[in-house]
């Protein structure tokens, strides 16, 4: 259950910018990479394995959500905007490497897996 909650607290988390969007207008070039950011936001747990390393994962996310909230509402120019759309694309992508480095060091596999055909050798 644990699972589904924080699944779902991660989904939101990657709507969050589209719907901030549609209320602010046009789309800087931080923001826009920001989103792709929050495309790169691991779904669910390395592995399949929940442990300490995701939940601190999910931690930050949250945080960091929090953080673009609080700073677009005290935003007082496009700059400010701008500083704060940077700022959340950086602590996301901080979170994830982070987090694939921990689970790397303790031997999950991170990345992409290739299954090879057998060629007859």
């Amino acid at each position: 259950m644990m699972y589904a909650k924080l699944l779902a607290a991660t989904a939101l988390l990657a709507m969050a910018p589209a719907a901030v969007q549609a209320q602010e207008g046009p789309v800087s070039y931080e923001e826009q990479l920001a989103q792709v950011e929050t495309q790169l936001v691991y779904q669910g747990p390395i592995a399949g394995v929940e442990n300490d390393y995701w939940f601190n994962y999910q931690t930050d996310l949250a945080e960091a959500r929090k953080e673009l909230t609080g700073d677009l509402r005290g935003s007082s120019d496009a700059e400010d905007n701008r500083d704060a759309w940077e700022e959340f694309r950086a602590e996301l992508a901080d979170a994830r490497g982070d987090y694939a480095k921990e689970m790397a060091e303790k031997g999950y596999p991170v990345g992409e897996v290739r299954v090879l055909t057998d060629n007859g050798r």
